[in-house]
Parts: C-alpha cells; structure tokens; sequence
C-alpha cells in the first residue's frame, strides 16, 4: 500500500468486476475509498480487502436508482472517510434485448439505474465539494455502445449515448467550480456483468455460453 495521498474517493457498483477494480486501485494509489453498491456483503468484502493491505475503507449500501439513495451514500462518505475528492458514477446493468421485446419496466429500469444514477451521482458530488469547500473530479461509466449502436443493445446503448451528453454538459457547467467531469467507456470486460450479456446472447441464439462469450467480440471493432 503507497502513502496516504489525502484524497477520498466514492465508487459506486464497487462490489464487484470494474467497479472492485477501480476501488482497489485508487486504495492502492493512497485514496481512501468508499466502496458503494446495492449489495453491501460484496461492498464490504471489497472495502475489508482494502483495509486488509493497510488501506482505508468503509462500504455503503446504495441504489443508485434513488435520488435521495445517492445524496445520503455520498454523505456517509464525507461523514466516514473526512472528506472527498473524486466520485465515480460506476454502477449499471446491461440487459439483453431484440428491439420488438423491449419492454416498459426493461426501459425505465435501466435507464433509472445508467442514466439516473449518473445524473444523481453528478448532483450529489457537486453538492458536497460546495459544502466542502473544494472543487472536484466526477468520472462517470460510459461504454464502447455509447460510441456505436449494437443489436439486442438498444435500451443499454441508449443509456451509455446519454452519460456522454450528461458528461460532457456537465464538464463544460461545472468547470468554474474546479470540478471535472469525464466518462470511460469500456470494451468487452471479463466480469459478472458482461458474463450475463455473454450468457443472455446465448440464449437468445439458443446456443453455448462459450458461443455467446465468444461472438462478442465480433461487435467490437
């Protein structure tokens, strides 16, 4: 574990896959982390790995989907960890569906948790670097389908095309607080996440997992 830079960082879907990734890092950087996710047994097994190694870390159960879910997680951060310095809106789902079954509760479940979430995380970062005092940085998940639209994606694709709006607006309105905004957008990942996408392909082709898991690079380019 490096020296203690200071620096308090909020990661939320921290419980597993890109989110465990990123909190692990920064804690390895010197960040203190505050592992946020909507299941608290994984949050807390992330944090207690980073406490672990020397690190400091305390897990927060949140539903990103909940507006006053994420102002309240994002305050037991500061109240935990003394402060903080960057938030990362990480958290998603990434559900699999031809266009002609997309339904209203896929729709409005999805976006409420993609786009929802990274609006609110947005809002409550800014709303705690005020009371803080000090700007910011807030980094938010995009994907590589919010560059390029793909089949049985269109609900997901379409939420990751809205973080990028989200984001760059936000970069350009909230640089006069000393707050950045930026979005990563990730290509095919071996995590939980993308494992379930591998496995829905599949079934929608009626085929392997290894079939899913292996087409899935053909949609990259």
């Amino acid at each position: 574990m490096s020296k203690s830079l200071g620096k308090v960082a909020f990661v939320t879907g921290a419980g597993q896959g890109i989110g465990e990734a990123i909190a692990l890092r920064l804690a390895a950087d010197g960040f203190a982390v505050a592992c946020a996710d909507m299941n608290l047994e994984t949050a807390d097994q992330v944090a207690e790995n980073i406490r672990k190694t020397g690190g400091k870390a305390l897990a927060i159960k949140v539903d990103v989907a909940i507006r006053e879910d994420v102002f309240e997680a994002v305050q037991a951060a500061v109240d935990g960890l003394g402060d903080l310095h960057v938030v990362i809106n990480n958290a998603g789902i990434a559900p699999i569906a031809p266009i002609e079954a997309i339904t209203p509760e896929i729709y409005r479940r999805t976006f409420d948790i993609n786009v929802g979430g990274v609006l609110w995380g947005i809002q409550a970062a800014v709303n705690a670097f005020k009371a803080l005092g000090h700007g910011g940085k807030i980094i938010s998940a995009s994907s590589q389908a919010g560059h390029i639209g793909n089949p049985d994606l269109a609900v997901y694709g379409g939420t990751k095309f809205a973080v990028r709006g989200i984001t760059q607006t936000a970069a350009r309105e909230l640089a006069h607080l000393g707050i950045t905004v930026n979005a990563y957008c990730p290509g095919i990942v071996n995590t939980p996440m993308m494992r379930k996408v591998a496995q829905d392909v599949a079934d929608n082709a009626n085929q392997s997992i290894e079939w899913g898991w292996n087409s899935l690079p053909s949609t990259s380019p």
